[in-house]
């Protein structure tokens, strides 16, 4: 027998739900993790061709890569061309390049397929499309599924935010690429469903009478919002969608620039440009481990030396040199799911060469985020205007995402709804539940 699976394949994390037997299941496909029915979307590749998904690639990475050696090599990497009047010369591109590096970490799958003019990336002797990424990120997730059930999967039906993108074309253009990505990773037969109406058919299988519900899906990619009428199949209607490209991602690099960085130079490396992109770039991890060359360390050996922030800029090559950015990345991460919870949290990463102790509050938090937040007030209001409907005529919203728990959303939410009418989801497999129940055709 063969079986159609729906699949929250997610910014920050995915899952896969079948409906089997007269029972929905969400599968628990990552051991490793606390939840075993999430598996954090990221991939690591390996210099020998072998892939690795959710917490096992996380763990693969530390092992293979923190406090490793390196060892450079100039490697051609291609031709430019110069024209210009009645000029024109070709000239050899070279790059630094670590032969010794073992492997390569990847997340932000999903959101690469919507970027602008982001062809994709190489990775030892290969370039690999976003397309081409997902694909093996499904294989993986559709390979750790069919060992679960021990049946085939050959159907599936996955989740979509409301908007990939503003553009029209750019939205097309993403969907049409997670499409072939996931018959590439052996799907024979590829549907979609919005995000938010899978969380909703989740919801509606609790409903004892109908309500007009206005579902609130706040994940690490986009926030969408869905006003649909729900607990009657026959009647079910979806009054309005809407979604901005807002994510549990920027909240990060907001942290990072506004509270992170001076513990890494910000403020005192003035009239050393090249020191202070890469003071920048500390936001974005990924890029790090490319901007450990022989070239960067000296900058920031010399100009330690020569007094300009000693203790910061060596904080900064341990950061870059040890790889230890992506560690950075989750303790920042982890403080601002902490503040969910509780009205301040510390931010504390003491490694070689990195002694970090930065107490946030929530307020600090709330500050740092405040024009988020008014964007989504304004989505929401439109989402509502968009529906004909006022907020006293939506019975129950519904939040699941793993943003949606930030206190900030939930008090902006209650003060356009009320407090009453709030009811959380399971943040992290909601969605992934409704598109399972999308599958089987419920």
């Amino acid at each position: 027998m063969s079986l159609h699976a729906g699949i929250d394949f997610g910014t920050s994390n995915s899952g896969v739900a079948v409906f089997s037997g007269g029972q929905l299941k969400v599968l628990p496909l990552d051991p490793k993790n606390n939840l075993p029915e999430v598996v954090k979307t990221i991939l690591y590749l390996t210099r020998d061709g072998k892939s690795y998904i959710g917490q096992e690639a996380v763990e693969l990475y530390y092992q293979h890569n923190i406090g490793r050696a390196r060892s450079f090599v100039k490697k051609w990497v291609g031709e430019l061309e110069f024209r210009g009047a009645d000029m024109f010369y070709v000239t050899d591109v070279y790059a630094m390049v670590d032969e010794l590096a073992p492997g390569r970490l990847l997340q932000y799958l999903k959101t690469a397929l919507r970027s602008e003019g982001y062809a994709g990336t190489r990775v030892f002797e290969r370039f690999y499309t976003p397309a081409e990424l997902a694909s093996i990120y499904l294989r993986e997730l559709k390979q750790r599924a069919e060992e679960v059930l021990h049946d085939q999967i050959t159907s599936v039906t996955l989740g979509r935010p409301v908007k990939f993108a503003s553009s029209p074309a750019l939205d097309r253009r993403a969907e049409d690429s997670l499409r072939q990505a996931a018959r590439d990773a052996g799907f024979a037969s590829v549907s979609f469903e919005f995000e938010p109406v899978a969380a909703a058919l989740e919801y509606e299988r609790g409903l004892a009478q109908p309500e007009d519900v206005l579902i609130f899906d706040f994940g690490g990619g986009t926030l969408d919002i869905t006003i649909m009428h729900l607990g009657e199949p026959s009647r079910r209607t979806v009054y309005a969608s809407g979604g901005i490209d807002i994510a549990g991602s920027d909240f990060d690099r907001a942290i990072i620039e506004r509270r992170m960085l001076p513990h890494f130079g910000s403020g005192q490396v003035e009239g050393h440009p090249e020191i202070m992109e890469l003071i920048h770039s500390v936001q974005d991890w990924m890029a790090l481990p490319e901007l450990s060359t022989p070239i960067n360390r000296r900058r920031l050996q010399q100009a330690a030396r020569s007094g300009v922030a000693p203790i910061q800029l060596r904080a900064l090559e341990s950061l870059i040199f040890n790889d230890l950015a992506f560690s950075f990345y989750r303790i920042v991460e982890e403080g601002k799911i902490n503040l969910s919870s509780q009205g301040a949290a510390v931010i504390r990463m003491s490694e070689p060469g990195i002694d970090i102790w930065e107490l946030y509050a929530r307020s600090q938090f709330e500050k740092d985020i405040r024009g988020n937040r008014e964007r989504i007030r304004q989505i929401v209001l439109e989402t509502l205007a968009a529906a004909g409907r006022e907020p006293q005529q939506i019975d129950t919203v519904v939040t699941t995402g793993g943003s949606s728990n930030i206190p900030a959303f939930r008090a902006l939410l209650a003060e356009i709804f009320g407090e009453t009418r709030l009811r959380a989801s399971n943040a992290f497999s909601s969605v992934t539940a409704g598109l399972g129940l999308r599958a089987a055709g419920l």
